[in-house]
């Protein structure tokens, strides 16, 4: 099995679009959708797309799915929200060489948890200590990164959406029988006249951090890392 992870939509259709046109090329088996899906500029028409695939898709819950803010609750109906809050926390697939996978929006014991590129070992191993599964694949943090921990390998596929990697682009990650980080480039301009134009709250912070000024996949980790300490 080949499978496709997006974590991290936040709503946004124009990168979620480009994403999944390269999902078709390559023939994915399985899209998981590694929750976040629509806290954004679109959130119901962003369900709707993802609804579109099916029984490809397998469906996460993130925090922002748990408890939408109040201007993407508004977009949505009782049915749309009905169905973000039965989503699982977590999945389970079989990857071709990968073997047995975990799928988790923050880490394997909550949604909110942070796990980085610079996440202490110490700290990792407690968060791992109880997953029977060598490769755990997380998002939440919207940077990515693969990195091998005693008998772990944890995997970021980044974001769809909302992507803190320097600059623009839509990021994701393909499993089996390797591990494919990618980063698929989409309209730009396009995406932020999308913030601008949607009613959601800040747009145009949003927008200047997304499209102007994004933050480095560093820059994003240590900042992680630092409310992580602070909440111990």
């Amino acid at each position: 099995m080949r499978v496709a992870v997006l974590c991290d939509v936040h709503g946004c259709l124009v990168p979620l679009e480009a994403v999944l046109y390269e999902v078709e090329r390559e023939s994915a088996d399985t899209i998981v959708l590694g929750g976040d899906s629509v806290a954004g500029p679109r959130p119901a028409e962003t369900l709707a797309r993802l609804r579109e695939l099916g029984d490809r898709a397998l469906w996460l819950r993130g925090n922002a799915d748990r408890e939408p803010a109040e201007w993407v609750s508004g977009q949505l109906s009782a049915a749309d929200l009905e169905f973000l809050a039965t989503l699982p926390d977590v999945q389970r697939l079989d990857v071709d060489g990968l073997g047995p996978t975990l799928f988790c929006h923050g880490s394997p014991r909550s949604d909110e948890e942070i796990l980085t590129a610079v996440t202490p070992t110490e700290r990792l191993r407690e968060i791992l200590a109880d997953v029977r599964e060598r490769v755990v694949v997380c998002g939440h943090t919207h940077h990515q990164f693969d990195r091998d921990v005693d008998r772990w390998r944890v995997l970021n596929a980044g974001s769809v959406g909302m992507a803190y990697e320097g600059r623009p682009g839509a990021h994701w990650a393909l499993l089996g029988p390797n591990v494919d980080l990618r980063r698929t480039e989409y309209d730009v301009e396009r995406a932020e006249r999308d913030w601008l134009a949607s009613g959601y709250p800040d747009a145009d912070e949003v927008a200047e951090t997304l499209f102007r000024s994004t933050p480095s996949a560093d820059e994003v980790a240590e900042h992680f890392e630092r409310l992580a300490a602070e909440a111990t």
